[in-house]
């Protein structure tokens, strides 16, 4: 038997109940790096669209330089979070990945130097699920779903996946 939490009351779902599963996916382009862009209402949007009301919205950066993260929308703290980052990595070291003189693999026709941004990738999540109850996403009052770009303004995209009933 399936079973969903709404609250602290247990809600029952019944054996016949199918769960359905979609996909979408989202092309973003920063304005630099780090950039913290809000995608939480193409999020909500597009779990609105499916019809779901119980289960959960997976949402996965497909890219090694940018992130995903939940947190508060503000602009000291967007900011705060930035310069963490860069003192975590700070594009100024001297990173064997941007050694293009000796460095073979992974290499492409745009390659620029960027190990600060793959290892900036460390601190965050390539994805997040967030439950969904009652045709809503459980996002606390201040949550916020961010792609995070760590690299250079390009073009990203962002799967997101919503299961259930």
């Amino acid at each position: 038997m399936l079973k969903s939490a709404k609250a602290t009351t247990p809600t029952h779902i019944t054996e016949g109940s199918e769960i359905r599963l979609y996909r979408k996916v989202i092309k973003r382009r920063a304005s630099a790096a780090a950039d913290f862009i809000d995608i939480t209402a193409e999020v909500k949007e597009f779990l609105e669209e499916t019809g779901i009301s119980e289960g959960s919205v997976l949402v996965f950066s497909r890219h090694t330089t940018a992130g995903i993260a939940i947190n508060e929308h503000e602009p000291l703290l967007l900011r705060d979070m930035a310069y963490f980052l860069d003192k975590q990595a700070p594009k100024s070291v001297d990173y064997k990945h941007n050694d293009f003189v000796v460095r073979t693999a992974n290499m492409t026709a745009d390659e620029c130097p960027n190990g600060h941004a793959h290892c900036q990738h460390l601190m965050l999540n390539s994805s997040e699920t967030i439950p969904v109850a009652a045709r809503q996403l459980m996002l606390g009052q201040w949550q916020r779903i961010f792609l995070i770009e760590l690299d250079r303004p390009r073009d990203r995209e962002v799967v997101i996946q919503v299961q259930g009933w």
